[in-house]
């Protein structure tokens, strides 16, 4: 199989600029599109070219990669007259690490498979500091030999890469870690709403108990941050809120019942209707009053 070279990396915000920045430090060529062009500029300084459109980008790659915002922004690039499936030469790796709808994920599979396209669908995990550092968890879902050619590209971003299945696993398995992380966070603002309740010093009950079996990620990585009054986004609440949202439409889907996911989704909602959407996940701790 020929080596690939050529990428067309699609969505260059805050984890996209840094993953497409260590595919250009792992020596691929880069061109690069973003709604907002200033978003590339560095890119563009460092060499990459620049695209004006989602087509164009994909023209004569041999991997386009997307990471967008939401599944519509998703399906659009891809689906649409003059997009992804349509302009990417025959043969061409599609890899999509938006998190979005594995039924979307399906889908694009097919689509892109009946016009000669491998297409992979990749989440990943890490926030902006996983971007940064290339330690992501990917989550790949399609055909294994399609995620094995791929391995050198995903290399150059993440540490923890996993096949998780057919097309959409990838989708499904960050789902889980979406509703996972949804609960755990949940948990850990309750506690410190009820430290707050009755009386109790909140610094003092965050040192007894995040390092016992209590402690979390979620509470040392991203609740100290809203106890230190920093509710600057490595994740914003309302891409959290877009996830989830995709968990509970789907688990609906797959006949699950999820009540702490729907929960936790209407706190989300109910920060956003407020204006706080731009803010961290770490402004969940807004909703219970610790702030």
């Amino acid at each position: 199989m020929p080596a690939l070279k050529k990428i067309g990396f699609i969505g260059t915000g805050i984890m996209g600029s840094a993953m497409a920045g260590h595919l250009m430090d792992a020596g691929f060529e880069l061109s690069v599109y973003n709604r907002t062009k200033s978003k590339a500029q560095a890119l563009i300084a460092r060499g990459a070219r620049w695209c004006d459109t989602a087509g164009e980008c994909a023209k004569d790659q041999d991997v386009v990669i997307t990471i967008v915002g939401y599944p519509k922004d998703v399906e659009k690039i891809y689906l649409d007259a003059g997009g992804i499936v349509d302009c990417a030469k025959s043969g061409a790796y599609l890899i999509d690490m938006t998190t979005s709808s594995p039924i979307l994920a399906e889908k694009i599979f097919v689509a892109a498979k009946s016009k000669g396209l491998h297409a992979v669908d990749a989440p990943v995990s890490g926030g902006d500091v996983g971007a940064k550092n290339a330690t992501l968890t990917i989550l790949v879902g399609g055909e294994e030999e399609s995620f094995n050619a791929l391995q050198p590209i995903f290399a150059a971003m993440g540490k923890n890469i996993v096949y998780e299945g057919s097309a959409g696993a990838g989708q499904k398995t960050k789902a889980c870690n979406q509703i996972a992380i949804a609960g755990t966070l949940a948990g850990v603002c309750e506690a410190f709403a009820y430290a707050k309740a009755s009386g109790l010093d909140v610094e003092k009950v965050y040192s007894a108990i995040s390092t016992g079996a209590a402690g979390s990620f979620q509470m040392t990585g991203v609740a100290r941050k809203g106890l230190d009054g920093d509710f600057n986004p490595g994740f914003m609440l309302k891409h959290f809120g877009k996830d989830l949202a995709i968990g509970n439409e789907t688990a609906t889907a797959y006949g699950a019942s999820l009540p702490i996911l729907a929960v936790v989704l209407h706190e989300v909602r109910k920060l956003e209707q407020s204006g706080e959407g731009n803010l961290g996940t770490q402004a969940l701790l807004k909703y219970y009053g610790i702030s």
